[in-house]
């Protein structure tokens, strides 16, 4: 058995180096030459790559190809540390299209491959086309109601990043950044902010800009389009309670109220593990409702989609409500959608957190029999929470002085519908402290059921009984007994009480 541990301990160590410590380092091609486009002077290329870290020699040479015109370039290696150049057989020839390719294949010396083929074309062929544009978005003065929306320009030859840069403008000016998709033919230009609603662009292409090969287009090139044609203005539709079961409470919203006593709506019944809902007229900006939303004199309000344009945005609270809490969710003006029109209203919905499933266990009062060796019913007395140094009859004929006598007290606790008391809670956080050392008491067994009193004290049967028996010793001094539930006290439903429960009596 130990052997087996070791070798698969080996495995593992194997497996764990050879695929995920490689991965911490990309293995890439860092820089190539002669560079795309057009080479005028074939005789002066030089085809060399140079890779993030030490690449298998054998490996690449057996990955690399070179085409010109679509037939296979021969030639040897030269390597000087990562880079290697490629000398062909036959010169470098005019008016030839090549393409340079290394397989995903190809692999450094602790065998990590390359994550994707790497393909690159250059050119000893003049081209005589000037790029043209051919097609753009978008279109000429097209009504846009999407406030984020991307500018997309397709051309006839790849375009340069820098060319776009310093030939294309908007008018009024707008930042953000180009890229190039498809074979860089289509130029795409991501806005770093919304565009302003309700306001005339322009798109200004300038006939200086160059494709990749150096060549200009011909003309200037002006585009309109207009942002904002939608002026409808989002709304708050509803909100709703989403319980733990999926069912979704209607909010009322708080009105106002005309008068002394007429008071503000309240939604009852919230529960700790509740959410919120909140469904709008049209797709509004998930960020401005999180910045605009506020639980006052409640807990923060946790957004649980990614930022986004949506009709239905659901929250949570970071922390558990306080049971019988009573906060207020507000949700102010300023609520924006893709044109930038905004909600004029604020919402309010007044909440309380007192959701049946939620509250936490108390403590309602205990029950000691004062005969517990009686056969007749053990002459039990009754003590509530609110009970205020009552007194006990704790006598020797009953509990002889200095004697360990075998009784139980009975505990009865109010609990949240459906749950019953933690009983390993009970344990850890009960004591009985006494003063003038009045009498002595150790807990053995705790009992949700048999109990020796074989009904429960009259008027409180809706309440959880939960008995602990053990030894108790009387002594002959008097003092106050204090019967102590610590805070900490849980139920089966998760709910935990922070308060702590004493009754105190007089011997």
């Amino acid at each position: 058995m130990k052997k087996l541990l070791i070798i698969l301990f080996f495995v593992c160590i194997f497996s764990f180096n050879s695929c995920d410590i490689l991965r911490f380092s990309l293995f890439e091609v860092v820089s190539w030459t002669p560079g795309n486009g057009y080479h005028s002077e074939a005789e002066n290329i030089i085809v060399s790559l140079n890779f993030s870290n030490k690449p298998d020699r054998t490996s690449i040479e057996r990955n690399f190809s070179l085409t010109g015109n679509g037939n296979r370039v021969r030639g040897n290696f030269i390597w000087k540390g990562n880079r290697f150049t490629f000398l062909p057989l036959i010169p470098f020839e005019k008016n030839t299209d090549y393409t340079l390719s290394i397989t995903a294949d190809a692999r450094n010396t602790d065998g990590l491959s390359l994550d994707e083929s790497f393909n690159r074309d250059f050119s000893t062929k003049e081209k005589s086309e000037r790029p043209a544009l051919l097609s753009f978005y978008p279109s000429m003065y097209a009504e846009i109601d999407d406030a984020r929306t991307q500018v997309r320009l397709e051309f006839s030859e790849s375009m340069t990043l820098n060319s776009l840069y310093e030939n294309i403008s908007f008018i009024p000016s707008m930042t953000g950044y180009w890229t190039l998709e498809d074979d860089e033919k289509i130029a795409v230009f991501t806005p770093s902010e919304t565009w302003t609603n309700n306001t005339r662009y322009e798109i200004r292409v300038s006939s200086s800009l160059t494709d990749s090969g150096g060549n200009n287009m011909r003309n200037d090139f002006t585009s309109i389009f207009t942002i904002g044609s939608d002026k409808t203005l989002p709304s708050l539709l509803r909100a709703y309670r989403i319980t733990k079961n999926s069912e979704f409470i209607h909010l009322t919203p708080d009105r106002g109220y005309s008068s002394v006593t007429e008071q503000p709506f309240e939604n009852s019944g919230w529960e700790k593990d509740d959410r919120l809902s909140l469904v709008f007229s049209k797709p509004v900006d998930s960020l401005t409702v999180k910045n605009n939303l506020f639980a006052e004199d409640g807990q923060n309000l946790i957004m649980e989609i990614s930022p986004d344009f949506c009709a239905e945005l659901i929250f949570k609270f970071e922390k558990i409500p306080v049971y019988k809490s009573r906060f207020t969710i507000r949700l102010k003006p300023g609520i924006k959608d893709r044109a930038g029109n905004q909600t004029k209203n604020e919402s309010i919905f007044r909440i309380l957190a007192d959701g049946k499933y939620s509250k936490p266990p108390e403590l309602a009062g205990i029950k000691i029999p004062l005969s517990p060796k009686s056969i007749s019913g053990f002459n039990p007395v009754f003590y509530e929470i609110d009970s205020l140094y009552q007194e006990i009859n704790i006598t020797d004929d009953d509990y002889p002085s200095g004697e360990s006598v075998d009784t139980w007290i009975e505990f009865y606790f109010s609990t949240a519908e459906n749950a019953s008391i933690d009983i390993f809670s009970i344990m850890e956080i009960f004591r009985i402290d006494t003063s003038n050392n009045v009498i002595d008491f150790l807990p053995r067994h705790v009992k949700t059921n048999n109990f020796k009193f074989s009904q429960p004290h009259k008027g409180w049967e809706k309440f959880q009984r939960i008995e602990i028996s053990g030894n108790l010793i009387n002594k002959t001094n008097s003092g106050i007994i204090n019967f102590y539930i610590a805070s900490g006290l849980k139920d089966s439903l998760g709910n935990q009480n922070e308060k702590s429960f004493c009754i105190s009596i007089i011997k």
